[in-house]
């Protein structure tokens, strides 16, 4: 008997891995060009890097090497002094995807998914064939690891190509070196602009830059502290979903639903957990496991109705007001610096800061739009600019008030770089390849709030700065004028004229002198 028409659809259908998925999808992970791809794989080896020293605890040092070795194939080296990887762990960190000890720790981190560096193996591998060469050290009485692994598309698993033992200079850290298919271009979407962008929102961090015209860039370090590790929180009851609460109770092995409450969230105590289960009909003593879909439905509603302390702050950490500054002043050129960090915020349960910059003048265009420096948990986003909150909250900004010009719906005209900076346990990104921010109005809000400040700051050298300059151009005026001035004067009153000239030329210097003072009064406000 012939199959029917369903039987032999379903001989065709087969599970399709996650890295099977990524490997015709690359685009979604930041591999959609050659210029972009370089970029992508030089930000996700130097995140993991500066991400394993910071735990490790060890002021970050970062090597990164761009050699080109044809036209359109480029050999990235990635190297820090990190705590390194044990040896079993260096397989699965670089060869499989989805794989990694963030995804459910709710703290701040730059990197959360597991995808970023694998994503970069299985993108060498698609575009040179060659494998990902690895050396890890986890410290000096112990020998360095050397692997050369492609990942296994269909099983999402490593291959390891070759393993040995060898000698390796350092005491400790990981260099990881891969061959790939991309192109080098300078600009505002470039590599030359991711590393100085993360050394200026790292200023604890020293990095040293070799790009492919063999050109090397050491942008030292301004702090001498590692930034205070982020704590890790429990989810709190308004960022929960009904699926993912559902999820909670059915793996629950709380004996109560009163101590489910108070064990799995945060800012849940005993009394906020009874009010939660009388509003839902629920007794505390049921067990999670015994709550079908209607008990849930109701716990949901009835969160939403009780009021519940905003979540804890220790699990974010901003950069800081002053360090923002420093790292702006070691990388950007001008005239006048303002940053702010803002108080923490809440948005769907979870805690964020928003924090701002602003460099104006010096060696910046005076003609151009300003420069828009985009971050979330201190790591640049350099593509789809102008969809994301931040490029929203800029340009929502009425920069006029502050000096600048601007048209609707655009960036602000003039010697200008703003930094606006998400520091969250979980940025919301509007795609896989991390490159913007959604817009939630709660972030909207605080950044305008933020660059709001900052901007205020500014206006008020603006406009000091304009007064220092219409003074001086009077002075100018009338030193050209005192001849004809003076001889006026003589005529009229039928004094000398060289005396005359004399004493308007000492009440002249006075005038100069008084200028100087409020310039250099501007330039120490600069300066502190």
């Amino acid at each position: 008997m012939a199959k029917v028409v369903a039987e032999k659809l379903a001989t065709k259908h087969k599970e399709v891995s996650v890295a099977e998925f990524f490997e015709r999808n690359r685009h979604l992970l930041g591999f959609d060009n050659k210029r972009k791809a370089l970029l992508t794989v030089v930000k996700e080896a130097v995140d993991n890097a500066i991400d394993a020293c910071e735990e490790a605890k060890t002021m970050p040092e970062v090597k990164v090497d761009i050699i080109e070795m044809s036209e359109d194939r480029f050999r990235v080296i990635v190297e820090d002094n990190g705590p390194g990887i044990v040896k079993k762990q260096i397989p699965n960190i670089f060869a499989k995807l989805l794989y990694g000890s963030k995804f459910h720790t709710m703290k701040q981190s730059r990197g959360q998914q597991g995808i970023g560096i694998s994503a970069a193996v299985l993108y060498s591998q698609l575009t040179t064939g060659r494998p990902a060469k690895i050396v890890s050290k986890i410290s000096k009485t112990h020998e360095a690891h050397y692997y050369e692994l492609h990942i296994d598309t269909r099983t999402n698993k490593p291959e390891i190509v070759k393993e040995e033992a060898i000698k390796w200079k350092k005491d400790r850290g990981t260099k990881i070196e891969l061959d790939i298919e991309a192109s080098y271009q300078k600009g505002d979407q470039s590599v030359d602009s991711y590393i100085r962008s993360t050394a200026i929102v790292n200023p604890h961090v020293t990095i040293v830059y070799t790009n492919p015209k063999a050109e090397q860039f050491v942008m030292a370090r301004v702090a001498d502290n590692l930034p205070r590790e982020a704590k890790a929180i429990k989810p709190h009851p308004y960022g929960v979903e009904l699926g993912i609460l559902l999820k909670m109770v059915r793996n629950s092995d709380s004996r109560s639903a009163q101590s489910f409450l108070t064990n799995e969230f945060s800012r849940v105590g005993p009394g906020t957990a009874k009010e939660i289960l009388f509003k839902s009909g629920i007794k505390p003593a049921t067990k999670p496991r015994d709550l079908a879909l209607p008990h849930v439905e109701a716990m949901m509603k009835a969160i939403k109705d009780t009021k519940i302390i905003a979540p804890p702050t220790d699990c974010i950490v901003p950069i800081g007001r002053e360090l923002l500054e420093r790292g702006l002043k070691k990388e950007v050129n001008a005239e006048f610096y303002s940053s702010v960090s803002r108080s923490p915020q809440v948005y769907r349960g979870i805690p964020f800061v928003v924090e701002a910059g602003i460099a104006y003048g010096g060696e910046q265009p005076a003609d151009k739009s300003a420069k828009l420096l985009r971050f979330a948990n201190r790591v640049p986003l350099l593509f789809q600019q102008s969809s994301g909150a931040s490029f929203k909250s800029v340009v929502q900004t009425n920069w006029r008030s502050y000096g600048m010009n601007q048209s609707g719906g655009s960036l602000p005209q003039g010697p200008i770089t703003i930094v606006v900076h998400l520091a969250s346990v979980w940025p919301p990104f509007t795609s896989e390849a991390k490159e913007a921010l959604a817009h939630y109005p709660e972030i909207i809000k605080e950044m305008k709030l933020a660059l709001q400040e900052a901007g205020r700051q500014v206006g008020i050298y603006v406009n000091k700065q304009k007064r220092a300059k219409q003074e001086q151009e009077r002075v100018n005026i009338f030193e050209n004028y005192i001849p004809e001035v003076a001889a006026s004067l003589s005529r009229i009153t039928g004094k000398n004229k060289e005396g005359i000239v004399k004493n308007m030329r000492t009440m002249l210097k006075k005038s100069k002198e008084f200028i100087e003072a409020n310039k250099k009064t501007l330039k120490g406000e600069t300066d502190e």
